[in-house]
């Protein structure tokens, strides 16, 4: 390995000249990824990383910056082939591009379907050459870019032609002709002569070069600046360079998008600038048509108009009110002068159907392109790649020409159609069926509970068109109305719903229990064949389990049936559901042994009219039957996660959730100690057990708070790949398991379908068909989950936003004073320095009730009457805060006191609408609904279940005194004290060394 050193000339955010060294390492093993190499030390790189470029093109071609930067959607035509992109192009478009266009470029490399690598020029000690004194960044970039072509021609003993492709006429001139082999022309006259009859690309390139034409010509006549409010290029690099500007990127404040907005000055050092915090830019005008992402040229105003951040709750203030509440010391505030570079947002294609498509022509497809940001306008575009986006990988199945399932593959499974009770049971209206369970009596008396998963991979091929989009999407999107599938819908709906009296191929797993004890003696994984017998709902198999026989009208399974006959699938129906959910209590008692977490969370249903008007908003009511199904997908995701970490211990998809800070606890133990409870957060199982003893009798809705703060403080769940992190990181904090993974709902997670392809390469190791080909490197894995982890947040936030939309639409028009449905009880679960925060369990809702308003009045509630804004002040205190007026009438609220809020819509110009409550009365709100959601919060944790799991220690501690009268006969011959070991003592003294005695003295 060759030492060197890289001089860099970089320019600082506000225009000063900097020069960095750094150490660069040069070495001559770096993988060419070709198949044409012959060098058993470049071969043995290549083997390791995997994707190599064909040897059967005519030639290869490398691209040099300009030409990645400018054509890549070119580049990215399955015709062409051979492609390598250099090191040093992909830097410039990381650096000069951004990271949309190089992530871009990253997922045009990954794709197995473009003959394209990457060459890692610059770390190859032949290829690398010195940027020389006095040269110019691009004519650097295209020497050395020339240089490791030459290099490649010879490495691969010049059995291939490579053609470099330029935009710098110089570069052809200089470069044409100095190498045999190595040829270097302009990307158009490499288009006409090597792809003449590739229309779309020509048409495409025609394009590009005229709107870049049309940029430049917009940009002369605005003096080089895009908006023109904005001032030049060449005057904002000047008063850069001068200090007058200052550069960096523009952060608005999502909850507060009116006002503030900061300008982050990155990089800077103590001697660049005397600023201490970041810049504030207050107010849409003084934001000069920035948004959110955008590199900006800011310029300060003077001192004495500088202004403090808000730090209390914040309604919509318009930018002539000042905010209520500020910081003391103004921070540095100015305006932005110009933009440098635009965050571009994405953008959603939808293409014409097919009969629009032939009615227009093949060459003058139009394509409806919509901007995620509402602000940016629809436009329709001419595109020739349309039809190459059309899917046609999926099965056809139709009323008329239904799927049936293929003889070959009936001969690969396992046929459960005829010996097995196979149900699912899902929410209300659910399409995408993915799992069912079955449970029955072997013939040696124990049983066989079993989880059946719709087996995705069998029509969803590795690297397939259906594979890689659904690798891009990552997840099912559900809104409050609708979902976003991942897969489509002849697939997810259809071929892979698990829908009853249907056949459908299925991966099971399926566990011998014992009779009695329900522990796991022997465990199977299968391709299996299914035809599932009833399709239920959750409220139908609750009222099963509860011997309800007034739900087995809804049973669509059992109509049309003599009454003998629907008797008898019905009893055996209803000892298939109560024998699950032995077992299922039985499962979750031994993981709330270990420590499981039974947390809580806000889960709305928006119920529907036949209009698709917005009829009620429901909270979803926890059944034992959740709990149930539950169980059974967590147990085959645990043993599935087992599994494929034992076959591949380097390169396994699971999930881990790791321990949340302690001091994200602090509002939990506070918020607890108000009602006298004492929460313990050392370990997940002082913290469910601390958790169960915190319940109120008199008002349940008090644990299931303290459960949702608890469920805040977590850190999120995330994927990552085996060979990422040792195996003591793999636990699982919530589920209090040690691995864990994702197996059950590959119809809607991406993540599933990998683990799947996983499992079969264990399972099916060494059978004909093997699929261990499609198994991932660890860093390929690695970088696929921090993707699918992006999406999974993405969603939830979607969710999220989703039913809070939904939620002000259902409280929009109506009306506020005279509808009782706005009005509602709420409770108090944090203090603000101007109000509180609330929780109204009806709707699932959760906001800021104000205590002082703008114009610095006070609420006032005497005993159970109305409210009312009079002058006074506020006193917050740890836990409650005191309304006194001028007239010395006072009110307090505590936290989790119930109190009477009306819920309004508040509207913006600019902004989304949110939820406002408004306190109207000191006091409870009673209906008959509040009095139901009070009743069903009663139970916290299934009865049942705490049964179990008593039952269990008291199992366990008859088996230790059995043990202790076997111990009996030992301590008399041996003269060995009955009580607890040595060992054991000195454990207890340790535990108790641990305790943090501080934490008893302040609660």
């Amino acid at each position: 390995m060759l030492r060197t050193e890289k001089v860099l000339q970089l320019r600082g955010q506000q225009g000063r000249a900097v020069r960095v060294v750094r150490e660069h390492y040069l070495r001559p093993d770096v993988p060419c990824r070709s198949a044409l190499c012959r060098s058993a030390q470049c071969r043995a790189a290549c083997a390791r990383d995997g994707k190599l470029l064909s040897d059967d093109v005519t030639h290869y071609v490398v691209p040099d910056c300009k030409v990645v930067q400018e054509y890549l959607e070119i580049l990215e035509f399955p015709e062409l082939k051979g492609i390598i992109f250099m090191q040093t192009a992909c830097q410039a478009v990381q650096h000069q591009k951004g990271r949309r266009q190089y992530n871009k470029l990253r997922n045009l490399l990954k794709d197995p379907r473009h003959d394209c690598t990457v060459f890692a020029n610059e770390f190859q000690q032949h290829c690398y050459l010195p940027r020389e004194k006095g040269e110019s960044m691009e004519k650097w970039q295209t020497r050395n870019i020339y240089n490791a072509a030459a290099w490649y021609h010879n490495h691969c003993l010049g059995q291939m032609p490579v053609v470099m492709v330029t935009e710098d006429e110089d570069a052809i001139r200089r470069y044409g002709n100095e190498t045999e082999g190595v040829f270097v022309i302009s990307f158009k006259n490499y288009l006409d002569n090597f792809w003449p009859d590739l229309k779309a690309a020509h048409e495409l390139f025609d394009s590009i070069v005229q709107a870049r034409r049309e940029r430049e010509s917009e940009s002369q006549e605005n003096h080089g600046k895009e908006y023109p409010e904005h001032l030049p290029v060449e005057v904002l690099e000047a008063g850069i360079k001068s200090g007058r500007y200052l550069q960096g990127a523009l952060n608005v404040n999502k909850h507060r998008a009116q006002l503030e907005a900061f300008v982050r000055l990155q990089g800077f050092s103590s001697k660049d600038t005397e600023l201490q915090s970041d810049i504030l830019i207050y107010g849409t005008k003084a934001r000069n048509r920035a948004i959110h992402g955008d590199v900006v040229v800011v310029e300060l105003l003077p001192v004495h108009e500088w202004k403090g951040r808000t730090v209390a709750l914040c309604e919509n203030e318009t930018e002539d009110k000042a905010p209520a509440d500020t910081t003391g010391d103004p921070m540095p505030t100015g305006k932005v002068v110009g933009i440098m570079q635009k965050n571009w947002r994405d953008y959603v294609v939808t293409f014409p159907s097919k009969e629009e498509s032939q009615s227009q022509g093949r060459n003058a497809q139009k394509v409806l392109v919509t901007p995620w940001d509402y602000r940016i306008p629809k436009i329709r575009i001419s595109t020739q790649q349309a039809e190459a986006l059309q899917m046609s990988e999926m099965p056809v199945s139709s009323p008329k020409n239904p799927w049936k399932v293929s003889p070959e593959e009936v001969k690969k499974r396992l046929d459960l159609r005829d010996t097995h009770l196979i149900f699912s049971i899902d929410p209300k209206g659910c399409e995408d069926v993915d799992d069912a369970l079955s449970v029955r009596t072997l013939p040696n008396g124990n049983l066989e509970l079993g989880v059946h998963i719709a087996d995705v991979t069998h029509f969803v091929a590795a690297n397939s068109y259906t594979d890689v989009e659904a690798r891009a999407r990552a997840t099912t999107y559900y809104l409050a109305d609708r979902r976003y599938d991942m897969l489509p819908s002849v697939l997810s709906a259809d071929l892979c719903s698990l829908l009853s009296g249907v056949d459908r191929y299925a991966v099971s797993v399926l566990w011998e229990l014992e009779k009695e004890s329900f522990e796991t003696l022997r465990v199977q994984y299968s391709k299996t064949l299914i035809r599932s017998a009833y399709k239920l709902e959750y409220e139908t198999a609750q009222g099963l389990l509860d011997g309800d026989t007034s739900v087995v009208g809804d049973i669509l399974e059992l109509q049309g049936l003599d009454e003998g006959a629907r008797q008898k699938k019905l009893a055996e129906l209803v000892w298939a559901i109560s024998k699950l959910t032995d077992i299922a209590r039985h499962v979750r008692a031994k993981r709330d042994r270990c420590g499981a977490l039974e947390l809580e969370g806000i889960e709305i249903r928006v119920q529907l009219d036949d209009k698709r008007n917005i009829h009620d908003l429901i909270p979803k009511q926890p059944l034992e039957v959740h709990e149930t199904v539950a169980e059974c997908m967590i147990l085959a995701n645990h043993w599935v996660a087992k599994r494929i970490s034992e076959d591949f211990p380097h390169q396994a998809l699971l999930r881990q959730h790791p321990p949340p800070r302690q001091e994200f606890f602090t509002e939990l133990r506070e918020c607890a100690s108000a009602k006298g409870f004492s929460i313990d957060t050392r370990s997940n199982k002082a913290l469910a057990e601390s958790l169960d003893r915190a319940n109120d009798p008199s008002d349940p809705i008090v644990n299931k708070l303290l459960r949702s703060m608890a469920t805040h403080a977590m850190s999120n769940a995330l994927y990552f790949s085996t060979g990422s992190c040792p195996e003591e990181q793999f636990h699982h904090y919530g589920l209090a398991l040690e691995k864990y993974t994702h197996f059950t709902s590959p119809i809607r997670r991406y993540a599933d379908i990998v683990v799947h392809r996983l499992l079969m390469a264990a399972t099916l190791r060494g059978t004909p068909g093997d699929v261990k080909d499609n198994i991932i490197s660890n860093k390929d894995l690695e970088e696929l989950c921090r993707h699918i982890n992006n999406r999974n947040r993405a969603a939830q936030r979607a969710q999220k936003q989703s039913t809070e939309l939904f939620q002000c639409m259902y409280f929009r028009d109506r009306s506020a004073e005279s509808d009782e449905r706005c009005v509602a009880d709420g409770v108090i679960y944090s203090i603000r320095t101007n109000g509180v925060l609330v929780f109204v369990p009806r709707y699932g809702i959760k906001g800021a009730a104000y205590m002082k308003n703008k114009e610095g009045l006070v609420i006032s509630c005497q005993g159970a009457g109305s409210c009312q804004w009079k002058p006074g002040s506020l006193h917050r205190s740890q836990h409650k805060i005191t309304s006194t007026t001028t007239t010395g009438d006072s009110m307090t609220l505590s936290l989790f006191d119930h109190i009477t809020v009306r819920i309004l819509v508040q509207s913006s110009r600019c902004h989304a609408e949110t939820i406002k409550l408004e306190i109207i009365r000191n006091a409870p709100h009673h209906t008959v609904d509040t009095e139901a959601a009070q009743r069903s919060l009663h139970v916290v944790k299934s009865d049942l279940v705490k049964e179990v799991s008593q039952s269990a220690e008291e199992a366990q501690r008859a088996q230790d005194r059995a043990r202790g009268e076997v111990m009996d006969e030992e301590s008399r011959e041996f003269c060995q004290t009955k009580g607890p070991s040595l060992y054991q003592l000195l454990e207890e003294i340790r535990e108790l060394a641990l305790l943090d005695v501080t934490e008893d003295v302040r609660t």
